[in-house]
């Protein structure tokens, strides 16, 4: 079945502790990362992650839109992430290694995100190490974007070769999910949709998200 995380970058963080309350049906909350070098804006860190984690039970996965993440996988997952993401044109191929290695030893799941304009062969010599491969259809670093229809394709590619190797990693996408984008992810072999304003500006959060989940029926046959 379809898993829906519940992106934080469109809740009201003047009443943050409601707002999860509000999405409590989630499968994960969405914890967004940004730095201002990797991507132009600033967002949350490690103390709001902690309060997070202290205030509720749901799997959090921290996507860490950053410069150089090597320097704070470790950090964000002692912080109480449960999964964490990082993109893979943001390091060098030897510290993206030893960056997974270090949150398996952890006991955490480890993901890598790529860019839109990143081509999906960039993740294949991780694909057995990941637990989750993060396709981003719109541009990281800005909330409320339209979603990129052409990234279906990536999330075919890479359908395919998960299911080619036989490995039971996540494939998610983030980007401009609501109910009509939700169903080509889904149709595209999407098991993860990261939703953000879709479900903070709806008036019923939870049925939302049930909503959203209703685009298991329609995924191609595997």
């Amino acid at each position: 079945m379809l898993k829906i995380s519940a992106s934080l970058l469109s809740a009201d963080f003047c009443r943050l502790g409601s707002d999860i309350e509000s999405v409590g049906n989630a499968d994960r909350l969405h914890f967004d990362v940004m730095d201002g070098v990797f991507v132009p804006n600033i967002s949350i860190g490690v103390p709001v992650l902690e309060s997070v984690r202290a205030f509720t039970d749901i799997p959090i996965e921290a996507h860490l839109m950053i410069a150089e993440p090597s320097r704070y996988t470790e950090t964000f997952a002692k912080a109480g992430a449960d999964i964490v993401i990082f993109h893979v044109e943001a390091d060098s191929p030897g510290n993206t290694v030893k960056s997974l290695e270090a949150l398996r030893a952890l006991g955490k799941k480890a993901g890598l995100s790529l860019r839109p304009k990143t081509q999906p062969e960039t993740l294949l010599p991780y694909l057995d190490t990941l637990d989750i491969i993060l396709v981003m259809t719109v541009e990281p670093g800005f909330g409320g974007q339209k979603f990129m229809r052409d990234q279906l394709q990536k999330i075919e590619f890479f359908r395919a070769a998960i299911d080619a190797r036989g490995l039971t990693c996540d494939l998610a996408v983030d980007g401009g999910i609501t109910l009509e984008t939700a169903g080509m992810a889904a149709a595209a072999g999407a098991d993860v949709l990261i939703a953000g304003n879709d479900i903070f500006s709806s008036q019923d959060r939870q049925e939302r998200i049930m909503a959203l989940r209703l685009p298991f029926f329609w995924k191609k046959e595997r």
